[in-house]
């Protein structure tokens, strides 16, 4: 802006050549420019009270429409989004059907240090190497006097060994508050539990998030805190478990198996009542993974759910429900078992020569290889295929465990003869004995498709028929018939009526061909037979067992066994009580097997020459 000077010379000499006052000049031009400062402030004060006026206006209008939308919502608790508040949230418990705790929190505490801030670093590491025995001194010292301004040195510590830490003296060495999982019952269900560990984390809180196991396949729910802490309540019974572990362990070490497992599931809801796999770990001191070897030497291995087994003869049944419901044979059907039988340059032999004739009975009841096959023909391939497709051996189990996919069975890509042939006996298919134990209750179903779960009281579909109620309730009857008078007569006890198959199947090599000395034992069984309720499943890794007839691997030998003794002590724990009053049989010593020549559903497939 350009100002005008008050006394302009040209004007004053004009007014003086007039006889004027050259002063009022000057007041006029000063009148003038006052007049233009405030018309031009007035300008601009108008601007800000528009402004200002705009700014409530929008303000109170927000507020407004904010109240109005509180106003007609439903009431509910503010939460916090900040960090820590997320991993202050506490885990909720895990319990099993009864509520008695699997998995729980217990507030605890860790320790750091601040390097820069000690007074001695060397005798605070020596201290601390005394207190905890896997640091190494040597590596402390050096962390202590480098250049480090923090160090974790145990995540969680226990009230004495804080005491001691404590004692040390050191004002370098700091304790953060947290809390930790614990699973009061050790070994316990460690499987199906998993294991936890800590996600986000800072020095005076972390957060407990869940690896492996129902810890990790929850691991949100068990987080959420709109669940207000209600415990998850798994399918199984913590005494029914426990017992399980036992027995399995015992027959383990008598039958000098590498591994065992087991399986006890309820028919009517498809929960599982237990299930065990052995060697087994403590979740609250996890093991670290095996890098290399083979994956089932490792304790966190589960065999029951990630195992890929060919499980022998334990298939048998499923080509002769499949006849039956097809309306192919009936029980007493007379079945060619002429041995040996020609597939293509293969021949499939029985271990005995049962004759030219079998009825379909007794081809399950005797374990005939050739009898098998000769119904699976009768079946054919493509309804083969698709029967064991919706028996669920296709596909990974459902349930609610996160090293579920893993256990997705091994599945033929080609399904010639041969191989029809051999995966109605059992081979040339892996799957899972929990696999097994889903094929197995939906037979004692009635048919009627059953889905394992691990979680208690939950509603969810019903299954798919897959096989009519007659034909079940027949194959039911002949695996009745293997107990009394077949391969599982160790498992015979009075007044629980089993019924069940037996399988032993050779390990395959890594390079082909199969071991001659190592064999997965296997045996799958249904209780009551005349009103199945449960249906329990029994494994055996690389048994051995040595009685008056020399050597044994075959499941009559060693799974069975154990599995009539899980059938005594999980009974009263069940509330399965014997329908006799007869006195049972008792085992002295216990697992003590009748050691008998090998069974005859093991595999005699021989290349034509």
């Amino acid at each position: 802006m350009i100002r005008t000077p008050p006394r302009p010379l040209a004007r004053i000499l004009r007014a003086r050549e007039r006889g004027e006052n050259p002063d009022d000049i000057e007041a006029e031009n000063r009148r003038l420019r006052h007049e233009r400062i405030q018309e031009r402030a007035q300008n601009r004060s108008g601007v800000r009270v528009v402004l200002m006026a705009s700014c409530f206006i929008l303000a109170f209008g927000t507020v407004g429409v904010r109240m109005g939308m509180l106003a007609s919502s439903e009431p509910s608790e503010p939460r916090s989004q900040v960090l820590s508040a997320q991993i202050m949230s506490q885990r909720a418990d895990i319990t099993d059907r009864h509520g008695r705790v699997l998995a729980t929190n217990l507030l605890t505490h860790s320790v750091y240090a601040h390097p820069h801030q000690m007074v001695d670093p060397v005798g605070a590491a020596k201290g601390l190497a005394r207190i905890f025995p896997d640091l190494e001194e040597e590596r402390l010292i050096r962390d202590f006097t480098g250049d480090r301004k923090f160090m974790w040195i145990k995540r969680k510590i226990s009230p004495e060994q804080m005491q001691a830490v404590h004692d040390i003296g050191e004002p370098g060495l700091l304790f953060g508050p947290r809390e930790m999982r614990v699973y009061p019952n050790g070994h316990i269900a460690s499987h199906i539990l998993g294991g936890s560990g800590f996600g986000n984390e800072g020095v005076s809180s972390a957060e407990v998030v869940g690896v492996a196991g129902v810890e990790k396949a929850f691991d949100g729910w068990l987080r959420d805190p709109a669940n207000e802490g209600a415990p998850l309540a798994l399918s199984i019974d913590l005494a029914v478990q426990s017992a399980m572990e036992e027995v399995l362990a015992s027959g383990m070490k008598v039958m000098n198996a590498k591994g065992a497992g087991g399986i006890l599931l309820e028919i009517a809801t498809g929960e599982i009542v237990a299930m065990t796999s052995l060697p087994d770990f403590d979740p609250n001191d996890r093991p670290r993974p095996l890098l290399t070897g083979d994956p089932s030497d490792s304790p966190l291995f589960n065999r029951i759910v990630q195992g890929q087994y060919e499980l022998g003869s334990t298939f048998k049944i499923f080509p002769v429900a499949q006849a039956l419901d097809l309306g192919l044979i009936n029980p007493n059907s007379g079945i060619n078992t002429r041995t040996p039988m020609q597939i293509g340059k293969y021949r499939i032999n029985d271990f005995s020569n049962y004759g030219p004739q079998l009825s379909a009975t007794d081809v399950i009841v005797k374990s005939s290889n050739v009898g098998t096959v000769r119904i699976a023909q009768m079946v054919g391939v493509e309804r083969q295929r698709e029967f064991l497709r919706d028996l669920g051996f296709f596909d990974p189990t459902e349930i609610e465990m996160v090293e579920a996919p893993t256990g997705k069975p091994l599945v033929p890509t080609r399904w010639p003869a041969v191989t029809a042939a051999t995966v109605s006996f059992g081979h040339g298919l892996a799957a899972s004995p929990l696999h097994l134990a889903a094929a197995y209750a939906t037979i004692a179903n009635g048919g009627r498709k059953v889905t394992p779960t691990l979680v208690h009281g939950r509603q969810r579909p019903e299954g798919e028929q897959v096989l009519s109620t007659s034909a079940a309730n027949m194959a039911v009857s002949m695996l009745r018939q293997v107990v009394t008078r077949g391969t599982g007569r160790t498992a015979e006890i009075a007044g629980f009526e089993i019924a069940g198959k037996t399988g032993t199947a050779d390990k395959p090599r890594p390079g082909g061909g199969y071991y001659r000395d190592r064999n997965v034992a296997t045996f799958a069984s249904v209780f009551p037979a005349s009103n199945p309720q449960y249906v329990l499943i029994v494994t055996m890794d690389e048994p051995s067992v040595r009685g008056l007839a020399g050597e044994s691997r075959t499941a009559g030998a060693t799974a069975v066994p154990v599995a009539a003794e899980l059938v005594r002590r999980l009974a009263p724990l069940i509330g399965l009580e014997p329908k006799t009053d007869e006195i049972l049989p008792t085992i002295a010593p216990r697992f003590q097997p009748r050691v008998e020549p090998p069974a005859p559903d093991e595999i005699k497939l021989v290349a034509n020459q």
